[in-house]
């Protein structure tokens, strides 16, 4: 099993990949010339569109276009005293009169969604606020629904495992059957835009942001999903993609939502890493693309993030690579982007860069104050606004925004979370599940009549894995003990494993030495009948030697929980393949799982 490999040999064998992954996805290809950015008769009426509506603008009106804000409530009218304090007014409808945005972005941890109706009477009341303000145009409503650890909107609209998921399934129908479901139930909630899919290539373990956001360690991989992707959505559900993060966000031991990451690849392995999967998602038509707040300095040795380096946005992905497009920053209230400069000289920067939408800004006030200075001054001009407006006004009428900016609520329950997009999102997740280890033949295991334990991290994952175990005949008893269980309830734990006939330990990034490593040791020393998951990583497994066996789901979203329980008791037999490589933790250039290892029975 264990082999090693150089870095070196690593980035070769990542360049040359293409043939594999292409002959293990096929990618269908567009219904037709006309869906996607290009010369068609849809592309020359967007830009008609924008030419003639521009010119009627006002310079106010044009600077509003360029920025995505957002706000606390679940109704266009929900008055939140913290919207008060970022605007200096109480809701979404003022902030929109106010302001002027071209874009709203939502977010469940802002008390923005709690249902697939509600999400649409709120961006319906968006809009209405929207087209009595200004020029009248509709706003981009977008989300991050990316599936997996990062999904904004649950139950009862249909879930999917993520990306990682997705990649160790290997299949890009797959892929882009998930995006059109997804796309469409989006839709019709009333949300144009998703700020999806990531396409980092996740060559870092340690990585703390991306990991299972991410297809694989592969580019090729990652270009062939991605692409699959995009073309679900936009072509297949008429929604806007987002390939994020340019210019690649897969080799960082730094969360950028907290500092500056730093990326040290040479321009070679850049171009061999990160490059490839944005060049594939260009040539599948995609509208945006997410900039990442990561110094590159083989791109751009000024130490400026990317979002605000104009080397690297306009010099690489404009010039370079050919994209013209929509360019939008990630958050502008993260830290790895306001390390350097304040956040009005931010929004200027950005724009500066090149990028088109600004995202979140920290302190919305002092990001339009600034814009209108640099406009006074002479350092920003209404041409170079204009060239990003066109592009927004461009891409909401290809994707029918214009059109169509408000949605028929009495229509979500025909069109999200329905039985036959729940099956299908239960089939795909079911040909993801990778067996790791077996070395005992204790998988399958039946449970019908036998008393299980199930255990570890997530107090709704363990519950809903339980739950699964029931429906089988067990008799389930349900300990979350999270991430760091204390020596006294790993003493327990393990004195009722003893008592149970199957003990089911669910893993969440275990670390050398961790409390969670220190559990799953004490589970497998204790004689009792232990299956192990790991929910999340796959590299899990490289922390824990002695477990007898190992399934990786990638996911804790439900779905990949009901097709792990479907694995452990014999209904499905795993066919997923690792996406990447397991490295052993104390030697980063020896591989103990290779990219497309995974057993069955």
């Amino acid at each position: 099993m264990t082999k090693t490999r150089t870095r070196t040999t690593r980035l070769w064998a990542a360049g040359v990949a293409l043939t594999t992954a292409m002959a293990l996805s096929p990618i269908a290809t567009p219904a037709s010339a006309d869906t996607g950015p290009g010369d068609g008769p849809r592309d020359r009426a967007a830009m008609k569109y924008a030419e003639k509506t521009v010119k009627k603008m006002s310079i106010e009106e044009k600077v509003g276009q360029l920025f995505i804000l957002f706000a606390y409530g679940q109704t266009a009218d929900s008055n939140d005293a913290k919207n008060t304090a970022l605007y200096g007014v109480p809701n979404a409808s003022q902030i929109i009169e106010q302001f002027k945005p071209g874009g709203f972005i939502l977010f469940s941890a802002r008390d923005n969604i709690t249902n697939p109706t509600q999400v649409a009477q709120l961006s319906n009341g968006l809009q209405h606020a929207a087209l009595d303000t200004g020029a009248g145009i509709p706003l981009l409503v977008s989300t991050d629904q990316e599936h997996g650890i990062v999904t904004r909107i649950g139950p009862p609209a249909t879930q999917f495992p993520g990306n990682m998921a997705l990649g160790a399934g290997r299949s890009a129908a797959d892929a882009r059957t998930a995006a059109a479901i997804s796309g469409r139930e989006l839709a019709a909630m009333g949300i144009h835009q998703n700020n999806a899919p990531d396409v980092d290539v996740n060559i870092n373990p340690d990585n703390p942001v991306i990991g299972v956001r991410s297809f694989s360690s592969e580019p090729e991989l990652v270009s062939a999903m991605g692409a699959a992707t995009i073309r679900g959505y936009q072509d297949d559900a008429r929604v806007i993609a987002t390939a994020k993060h340019f210019p690649g966000h897969g080799d960082t031991a730094t969360d950028s939502h907290t500092g500056l990451p730093v990326i040290t690849h040479t321009l070679q392995e850049w171009e061999t890493i990160d490059k490839p999967p944005f060049e594939a998602a260009i040539a599948a038509g995609v509208d945006s693309i997410m900039t990442a707040h990561i110094v590159v300095p083989s791109l751009d040795d000024s130490g400026d993030p990317a979002t605000l380096s104009k080397k690297i946005v306009t010099g690489q992905l404009r010039e370079n690579m050919g994209f013209d497009g929509v360019i939008v920053t990630d958050g502008l209230e993260m830290a790895g982007v306001r390390e350097k400069y304040g956040d009005g000289e931010v929004a200027v920067r950005a724009l500066e860069a090149g990028v088109d939408q600004l995202l979140l800004p920290a302190d919305p006030r002092k990001a339009y104050e600034a814009i209108d200075e640099a406009l006074d001054s002479g350092r920003l001009t209404e041409r170079r606004i204009d060239e990003s407006v066109k592009r927004v006004l461009a891409m909401k009428h290809a994707q029918g925004v214009i059109a169509r900016p408000t949605v028929q609520v009495s229509r979500i329950g025909t069109w999200v979370g329905t039985g036959r997009n729940l099956r299908t999102a239960e089939q795909i997740s079911d040909r993801t599940t990778t067996l790791l280890r077996n070395e005992d033949a204790s998988l399958p295991v039946s449970v019908q009549g036998k008393r299980v334990l199930v255990t570890g991290w997530g107090d709704s994952t363990t519950v809903t894995l339980a739950a699964e175990l029931t429906k089988r005949g067990a008799t389930v008893t349900t300990v979350a003990t999270g991430a760091a269980p204390s020596a006294t309830q790993r003493a327990a734990v393990v004195a009722q494993a003893q008592a149970h006939d199957v003990t089911v330990l669910l893993t969440n990034n275990v670390a050398a030495g961790s409390a969670q490593q220190q559990f799953a040791d004490a589970l497998y020393g204790s004689g009792a009948h232990v299956v192990t998951a790991a929910v999340r990583n796959p590299y899990d497994i490289a922390k824990l030697p002695d477990a007898p066996n190992m399934l990786a789901s990638y996911s804790y979203s439900p779905v990949a929980i009901g097709s792990l329980a479907r694995v452990i008791t014999g209904e499905v037999a795993p066919t997923g393949k690792l996406p990447v490589d397991v490295l052993a933790s104390d030697d980063p250039e020896q591989i103990l799982y290779p990219f497309g290892f995974g057993l069955t029975w």
